[in-house]
């Protein structure tokens, strides 16, 4: 069980720090040399996700390097479809290709959702190993897709500028749609379920694409799943917390703070700081949101926004984090800077 010293934890619960916990999405990743060396080890991208040994290694060099307040579970969103029985690969400098699903007919082909646990196994088998080689006060954050972003990829076969492929099956064919986001929905809930059982300590929650959803559906598609599947997680492992990040979801945050249960909500990097600490940061723990591009610009840039954000989170629980995943072109040495400043307690 989590103790009450693992600072993150008492973030989500509502604690405040003048010195935030601290971790990065995709903090586990090609600006690392240590990461490049052991993915070409592993020989593909799926290959180090499903290879228990070195999907823990990766998860574990940045908190050796940089001794982040949390790890977070080294695997992909678009694990769910392929054990849903979607065709996957990575094209390398392009990113994942699937095989669509367009239709009834595509969705009858999919397993049902309580068939994925023999695909994911060896994503469990990584949590526990992990929990085992974390340090005791570092704990694990699990992960999924949320079912639209899910949706979009399994739809439209890759990552798409607008997410119109789902939009335009979302408009001629509800039905079909609505049924694949249920399958997807009732699959995420058993693989968190898993993860915690397995040892995850947070779960969080990556609606990628919630800004692609047109207004009236926002509510129907970013909210009301995830919904259903915090509600679900939180009968089994009530004190589990949980992170919602519905990104470029604009005034759409508040709603989605309010409505979908999460303990705590990540913000992207269009939201303003003062905003979001006076209308969010009374209802829960924030994370976020510093530019990724700033981790490859670094110097006095990054140490200003970095203590910008710091500052006007001050006043109530912040994870300090970035507003989308870091990038492959980001120098490591300029994590180390913004690292000075959030640790500082000036």
């Amino acid at each position: 069980m989590a103790g009450p010293e693992k600072k993150l934890l008492r973030a989500l619960r509502g604690e405040s720090f003048p010195v935030p916990p601290v971790w990065m999405m995709r903090q586990a990743g090609r600006y690392l040399p240590e990461y490049r060396a052991t993915r070409e080890k592993a020989g593909s991208f799926l290959d180090l996700c499903y290879n228990p040994d070195l999907a823990t290694e990766v998860t574990l060099q940045p908190i050796r390097r940089y001794g982040f307040d949390a790890a977070i579970l080294f695997a992909d969103i678009l694990l769910v479809p392929q054990a849903l029985g979607a065709d996957l690969t990575f094209v390398q400098g392009e990113g994942p290709r699937l095989s669509t699903v367009t239709s009834a007919r595509d969705l009858e082909q999919l397993r049902p959702a309580d068939e994925i646990h023999e695909t994911l196994s060896p994503i469990y088998e990584t949590v526990a190993q992990l929990r085992g080689e974390l340090p005791p006060d570092t704990p694990l954050i699990g992960f999924a897709g949320a079912p639209w972003t899910v949706a979009t990829y399994m739809i439209a076969g890759r990552g798409t500028p607008d997410q119109a492929p789902a939009r335009r099956l979302l408009y001629s064919d509800t039905q079909t749609f609505d049924a694949l986001i249920d399958r997807i929905a009732e699959a995420t809930t058993l693989y968190l379920l898993e993860q915690i059982k397995a040892g995850a300590e947070v779960i969080k929650i990556f609606d990628s694409w919630a800004g692609a959803l047109p207004g009236p559906w926002f509510r129907r598609y970013a909210i009301e799943p995830v919904a259903r599947i915090i509600g679900d997680l939180r009968k089994a492992y009530p004190d589990v917390p949980i992170i919602g990040f519905p990104r470029g979801a604009g005034a759409g945050y508040l709603a989605f703070a309010e409505e979908a249960g999460a303990q705590a909500i990540a913000l992207d990097t269009s939201v303003d700081p003062d905003w979001a600490a006076k209308a969010l940061q009374t209802q829960m723990c924030v994370q976020g949101n510093l530019d990724p591009l700033l981790l490859v610009e670094g110097g006095e840039p990054l140490r200003k926004e970095t203590a910008r954000i710091k500052r006007g989170f001050a006043g109530g629980p912040h994870i300090f984090n970035l507003g989308h995943g870091i990038t492959p072109q980001a120098d490591p040495s300029h994590v180390d800077q913004m690292l000075e400043v959030i640790r500082n307690d000036a």
